[in-house]
């Protein structure tokens, strides 16, 4: 009888003790996963404020006024409520502080948020990338030209197999980014690549809004050249260039169509298709520069051309963005060296130069069929101002519940928050 007392008493100290830690274990889990979840509610603060202030982009001109916050958002499907509020100016930086509670679990995240311009790469795709055999992709600094350390990378947002094209004696002195596996997403055909291979998330690609500009109907010329100023910025319906055949003493000669674009910066929103009759030419002259908004497609006929007088340096001289609800089609050709930065994430673009391309291109799929190279200007990077077309915010440095946190925090000890996977 005193044995079995013994055992029972034993037995009841281990059952209690496993009961206690099984207790202990169940608040201990409960407690992990309300903190989990306040921590992801904070993200989804973080994420409205930040998609809030990208709104407030897209009125132009840009004005601070309100900045976004909201207290006790109820998130659907859960219980989790979240709280935001920005803070700053643009004279210094934006801060991002937001709470997420779940039951009696809160967490804070804080982030600096910074403008990233549209063309923050050499060649970013939503879909396709395929560079032609023997191209080159390099870059330059046209804000400082001893600059010898340039970022270049080119991508793609899918994770589809191919995604990324390399073609046998390809080089790309820089990076190569998909969102999918590395093996399966880019095909490497033989290429140099001298930088990383890395996967990187796809970031939201910002549409383009033309701007409200007088009606001037069509614009059409055969075998003439029509020259356009500022004062003839607008609004057309379309652009057509054609050759015009003339007989002289029975022999038919062919005269191709030009525009001529001087004097200043001209910009046209074209709500219907531009065509390049063969040998025809739109010529950005020196000192001019043209920015296109397309509602339509854009198709260059043999020996015909999109060309700028300026040196090859200045990729701004000549700027085109989709601005079509539907998918669009830009057939780009240049007779000799090609200038210009590309924003279409819902194009088709492809790109036929004589020589060299200078600039830079976004676009749904992207296929580089000239015999030259590529260069990217890094400079267009600094082009972010809140004004810039398809400029957005996004986080360039995060923290998490820290017990202190100031501006002077972020800019002493930044954290940074993007790179490379290896």
């Amino acid at each position: 009888m005193p044995l079995a007392v013994v055992a029972i008493l034993i037995l009841l100290a281990v059952g209690v003790g496993l009961l206690g830690l099984g207790f202990q274990g169940r608040v201990y889990s409960f407690r992990t996963a309300s903190d989990i979840a306040a921590r992801c509610a904070a993200d989804t603060g973080l994420a409205m404020a930040l998609f809030e202030m990208n709104q407030k982009l897209q009125v132009k001109p840009f004005s601070e006024g309100t900045l976004p916050q909201a207290t006790d958002v109820q998130l659907p499907y859960s219980d989790q409520v979240c709280s935001y509020r920005v803070t700053g100016n643009l004279g210094s930086c934006y801060t991002i502080e937001a709470t997420g509670v779940s039951g009696l679990a809160h967490r804070t995240v804080r982030a600096v948020i910074g403008l990233q311009s549209a063309f923050n790469h050499a060649i970013l795709t939503k879909q396709s990338l395929t560079l032609k055999p023997g191209t080159l992709v390099d870059g330059y600094n046209s804000l400082n030209p001893s600059d010898t350390d340039i970022d270049i990378s080119v991508g793609s947002q899918s994770a589809s197999s191919s995604s990324v094209i390399l073609n046998m004696s390809t080089i790309v002195n820089g990076d190569v980014f998909v969102a999918g596996n590395l093996d399966l997403a880019i095909k490497d055909l033989g290429a140099t690549v001298n930088g990383d291979k890395y996967v990187s998330a796809p970031q939201p690609l910002p549409g383009v809004t033309a701007p409200a500009l007088p009606d001037k109907g069509a614009l059409s010329a055969k075998g003439v050249a029509v020259t356009i100023t500022p004062a003839n910025s607008g609004t057309y319906s379309s652009i057509d260039l054609q050759l015009a055949a003339t007989k002289v003493k029975g022999v038919t000669a062919l005269t191709p169509a030009a525009l001529i674009i001087e004097g200043g910066n001209v910009v046209l929103h074209v709500t219907g298709d531009i065509q390049l009759g063969n040998s025809c030419e739109i010529v950005v002259k020196d000192g001019a520069s043209l920015t296109i908004y397309s509602d339509g497609n854009i198709h260059c006929r043999e020996g015909s051309g999109i060309n700028t007088e300026n040196p090859p340096e200045e990729a701004l001289t000549f700027q085109l963005y989709a601005t079509g609800q539907g998918a669009q089609y830009f057939d780009i050709k240049a007779k000799s060296q090609f200038t210009g930065v590309i924003y279409a994430p819902n194009a088709d673009v492809d790109l036929y130069a004589n020589g060299d391309a200078y600039g830079s291109i976004v676009a749904r799929d992207f296929e580089f069929k000239s015999g030259g190279n590529f260069y990217y200007d890094e400079a267009l990077q600094e082009k972010d101002t809140v004004n810039d077309e398809a400029v957005q915010f996004v986080v360039t440095r995060w923290y998490e519940s820290p017990p202190e946190f100031s501006t002077s925090d972020v800019q002493v000890a930044p954290l940074p928050v993007v790179g490379p996977i290896q």
